[in-house]
Formats: structure tokens, C-alpha cells, sequence
């Protein structure tokens, strides 16, 4: 469920926060005041295409946040998990901003991810259903996955069977195609990798390996000036010589010590020099026992420049780093497992190929028959949904055919059909032409679909147009309905569906400081009469329109009780 919803510099909304509730939320207001700007907002907020148009002119960016509760053990828990998003407190925050730059920055409770994964994230949370845009329900490959969900248990247990042998057999299937289209060039791979396997193995590379041995090499290599540096070092402090750097500077302490009691001055000058002294004596004798104890190792520095070469020469043919050159080594191995764990010839290869499709086969003739049974039982479903909607003679079917490969799903291709008059044949789904139609096909479905898809949001976008009369009451109560299992947000100008909403937002665009900007004002239940009225007579609101208001939401508050 949608929580709270923040907008920044968004079109013609320069700051927007509001809080939703479950059930059905209702957001009406004048043509043109903002309404659709925010659906934008939530759009983009669960994956739609971001575009510099949408920021605020005179801004550098627009800033959009989204609080949302998740249901545990739904399928996007899943989703999360693989793109690395934690969310323990069963929320989402959701954070995008847009840069006229084109710069895009998406985070998920804190977690940067793409346009992508912020769209597979945001299918299980909103669905959004405007008067013309495709949605689920209008995209014919979702059509099978909606009859299979409506299945539930006994198609989700077929299609996992189903899958497990499909994968293995199309990677059975893989493995055949390949050795039989070359098999020089298996054996060429194959005596490739085992050569690349041996020779990383027998380097033995260590990962911090080569900054070691570079350091000792440059201590090897450069062992004289190194001897040379001590020597002088240490002579310069206490070489045999008179006036060595040690012998000045207690010079300088004997000189201070005899007046250091005169003056606290002249003690604090006494102990720093003498501190200073003895520092310079400690350093003297760590120089000179350095320097005594190094020792030229001809053996090691051909050992060390040795090694390095053989290094750098895997570098150069497998990887700029010797991190690079133990991942290489890794995926060889793994594919060389590969190979020469299939011991197997071509000709047993393709009898186990056959024997796996056969059993995948029938796995998918019982998902056809399945899904067949579902079909007519998800019509039965439809059929009542659309009585309710004054459709009672529509004909909803399922189109199921038979695909000539097998994919993932099966072998079934589906896809939804309407007979919406008697004598007429019937169309698919999403070559609907009458938006009323359409409307209502679609909350007919959603009423039965919201409980199966685990969406946490639906949005309407004034999916209601076209239709008056009963038919506007029908469609009020189904939406409704389909509040009862999930969050619903509905732009309406029919103040039926207005009327049975659980709260009523009013947007409004104003010019404030010479620029528009539009608001968004949560209504008491005086201001929705006063709303009511104004969506059924006009602008004049007359105590007539008033009185028909508070009736309407009077029946609406009676309906909810029954």
C-alpha cells in the first residue's frame, strides 16, 4: 500500500506531500488542474521512463519519494533479495531524482538500482490503469500468467514440475546442438581449457602476491644504494670522526645543562636538546645494526624476477590484474567441468534429450488441460462480474493454442476474448473499441484479479469515462469492491464513484507569485458535499445539488454497511 507521497519540482507542482489510507481513495478536481501529474509521479515512482520534461521549469531537478507497505511472503520478496534491497520493517522508500543533466538516480531504501529493476520492483506494487494505456490486462503476454495465477496451487504445482524439466532439457538439448555442430571445435575448446587450467594451476597465483614480491625486488635491486644511504647515515651521526653529528649535539646539551638551573627557560631548552640527543643515539644504533644485518641474495632476486615475469605474462594474456587472471582460471575450470563431466557421446546425449522432452511433453499437455478447465471456470467468474456492470450479455473467453515450440510457460499461447453483443463474433480483448466497454471489461477482471496478483496499489486514471446513469453507480460499486483486497486511488469526474470513497482529495491549480502551481487539499465531509454538488450541477452549487450530494454519499455509506 501507497503510505505517503512526496513531489518536488515536478511539472507544475513546485512541493506536494500526502499521506494515503487503505481502501478507496478518490482524487477529483477541474480538467487540467494537476490530477494525472501526480498518477505521473507515482508512475515513475514504481519504473516509468523518466524525461527532463517533467521537472519544474527554472529547476535543476525534480525529486520524487514513495513510502509503501509490503505483505510478507509475496513475490516481491524475491524481486528484493536479487537486486540487493533490504526492507526488515516491511517498507519501501523509494527515492528518484531527475537531472535536466539526464542524470537518473533511483534508490531503494538506500539502495542504488536502475530504470529496470525499479520497474520489476514496482509491478508487484502499483498497477496503474488509465482510460488509454495498455497495462496488464490490455498486454496479451501477461494473459497467461493472470489464467495461471487464477489457477492458483494446482497450476503453480504443474508449471514447477513443468519448468524443472524444461530447463533441464533445454540445457540437455543446448549441450547436444553444441557437440554435434563442431566437434573439432569441442576438442579444440576442450584441449584449450584443460591447457589454460594446468598452467594457472601450476602458477599458483596468491592475490597480493605481486605487490610483495615488486617491494622486495626494489629492496634486491637496489642493495648498494640502500648500503651506501646506512653508511652514510650513520657516519654523519656517529662516524669516527670528530665533530660527528652526535658529539655536536651533546656539545649543545653540556652547554645548556650548566645554566638549565638559572631559569625554567633555559631547563626547557636543556631537556629538549637532550631528549633529542639520545633520540639521535637510538637512531644510530638501529641504522648501524640495519645496515649490519643486510645481506646481498643473488639466488632470490633471480627467484623474485622470475616469478614476476611469469606473473606479468598471465597478465598479459588473461587479465590486467592477478585478480582478473584468478577469475579467468576460475571460469575455465567451471566450464571445463562442464565438459568433461558429460562423458557422454552424441548418440546417448540424444536419447537422454528425447526421453526429458517426452516427460516435459505430457507435463505440458497437463498444463493445457488445466489451464483449460480454469479458462471455463474464470468465464463463469467474468460473466458475473459483468452482469454487475449491466454487461450481462457479453461473452468473456480464453483463446488457448497451441505454440509450436515449447517455452517456459508450456506450449499454451492465451489470450483473452469478448463477445460484448449477441450475433457479433468474438474480438480480443485489447482490440476493445468502446472505452464504457473496456471500463468495465477491465473492473470486472481487476474485481477478480486483485485478490490473485498480489498488487498493493491499483490507480485509475478516469477509467470510468464514457459511461452515465446506472452504469456509473455499477462502476462506483465494483471499484469498491476491488478496494476490499487492495488500495485503490481514483481520478473521477462521475461523483457516483467519488461518493463511495473512503477519503476525497481535491487538486487545484493556482497562480501564486506568477507561476502555477497545483495543490492538493484533503476534503471534511462538508467540502466533499460541497465537491459532490459541484461535479453534479456545475459551478453554480445550488441547496438542490447539495441535497443530491449528501444523498449520494448517504446510499454509499448505506451500501458499505450491507
Amino acid at each position: 500500500m501507497l503510505q505517503e507521497l512526496s513531489i518536488q519540482n515536478f511539472a507544475i507542482i513546485p512541493k506536494l506531500n500526502v499521506s494515503f489510507q487503505p481502501g478507496m481513495t478518490v482524487l477529483t478536481g477541474e480538467t487540467g488542474a494537476g490530477k494525472s501529474i501526480i498518477i505521473d509521479a507515482v508512475g515513475l515512482l514504481t519504473g516509468g521512463r523518466g524525461s527532463v520534461d517533467f521537472i519544474r521549469e527554472g529547476t535543476s531537478k525534480a525529486l520524487l519519494q514513495g513510502l509503501v507497505d509490503i505483505e510478507p511472503e509475496t513475490p516481491i520478496w524475491g524481486v528484493l533479495e536479487r537486486y540487493g534491497v533490504e526492507a526488515e520493517d516491511n517498507q519501501l522508500l523509494i527515492h528518484r531524482e531527475l537531472h535536466r543533466s539526464g542524470r537518473n538516480v533511483i534508490r531503494v531504501n538506500g539502495t542504488l538500482v536502475n530504470a529496470t529493476a525499479l520497474k520489476e520492483i514496482g509491478s508487484h506494487l502499483v498497477d496503474i490503469h488509465g482510460q488509454n494505456e495498455h497495462q496488464e490486462l490490455m498486454n496479451v503476454e501477461r494473459h497467461i500468467k493472470l489464467l495461471d495465477e487464477f489457477g492458483q496451487d494446482k497450476i503453480a504445482n504443474l508449471l514447477k514440475e513443468y519448468q524443472k524439466n524444461f530447463y533441464e532439457y533445454r540445457e540437455l538439448a543446448a549441450t547436444l546442438k553444441k557437440r554435434r555442430n563442431d566437434e573439432q571445435a569441442w576438442a579444440q575448446r576442450l584441449d584449450m581449457l584443460a591447457f589454460q587450467s594446468r598452467e594457472l594451476s601450476e602458477a599458483n597465483l596468491v592475490a597480493d602476491e605481486e605487490s610483495k614480491l615488486e617491494r622486495e625486488y626494489q629492496e634486491l635491486t637496489n642493495f648498494q644504494d640502500v648500503l651506501t644511504a646506512l653508511s652514510r647515515a650513520y657516519e654523519a651521526l656517529q662516524g669516527d670522526w670528530e665533530g660527528n653529528g652526535l658529539e655536536t649535539v651533546s656539545l649543545s646539551m653540556n652547554s645548556l645543562e650548566e645554566i638549565e638551573e638559572l631559569s625554567p627557560k633555559y631547563q626547557a631548552l636543556a631537556e629538549s636538546v637532550r631528549g633529542a640527543y639520545y633520540e639521535l643515539q637510538d637512531a644510530a644504533s638501529e641504522i648501524l645494526s640495519t645496515r649490519d644485518g643486510l645481506e646481498f641474495d643473488g639466488e632470490r632476486l633471480i627467484e623474485v624476477e622470475e616469478r614476476l615475469n611469469l606473473i606479468h605474462s598471465l597478465e598479459r594474456k588473461y587479465g590486467a590484474t592477478v585478480a582478473d587472471v584468478l577469475a579467468h582460471q576460475e571460469a575455465v575450470d567451471f566450464e571445463l567441468a562442464q565438459m568433461t563431466g558429460n562423458k557422454k557421446t552424441a548418440a546417448e546425449l540424444a536419447d537422454e534429450v528425447a526421453i526429458v522432452r517426452k516427460r516435459t511433453l505430457s507435463l505440458a499437455q497437463d498444463l493445457t488441460l488445466e489451464r483449460q478447465i480454469t479458462a471455463k471456470r474464470l468465464s463463469k467468474e467474468i460473466h458475473v462480474q459483468l452482469a454487475d456492470l449491466y454487461m450481462e450479455k457479453a461473452s468473456f473467453s480464453s483463446k488457448i493454442t497451441k505454440r509450436s515450440q515449447l517455452n517456459e510457460f508450456g506450449q499454451d499461447d492465451v489470450e483473452f476474448y469478448i463477445q460484448t453483443n449477441p450475433g457479433e463474433s468474438a474480438k480480443p480483448l485489447v482490440k476493445i473499441a468502446s472505452g464504457g466497454e473496456l471500463s468495465r471489461m477491465m473492473l470486472a477482471m481487476k474485481t477478480i484479479f486483485s485478490r490473485e496478483q498480489g498488487v498493493t496499489s491499483i490507480i485509475f486514471d478516469e477509467v470510468d469515462t464514457g459511461v452515465s446513469g446506472r452504469v456509473a453507480q455499477a462502476i462506483a460499486e465494483k471499484i469498491a469492491t476491488v478496494a476490499q483486497n487492495s488500495q485503490v486511488l481514483t481520478i473521477t469526474h462521475l461523483p457516483q464513484v467519488a461518493a463511495v470513497a473512503d477519503q476525497h482529495f481535491y487538486i487545484q491549480k493556482q497562480v501564486i507569485g506568477e507561476r502555477t502551481e497545483t495543490t492538493i487539499t484533503k476534503l471534511t465531509t462538508d467540502e466533499r458535499v460541497d465537491e459532490l454538488a459541484r461535479m453534479l450541477s456545475g459551478d453554480e452549487l445550488t441547496q438542490a445539488a447539495r441535497n443530491n450530494a449528501r444523498d449520494l454519499l448517504k446510499r454509499a455509506e448505506q451500501r458499505i454497511k450491507h
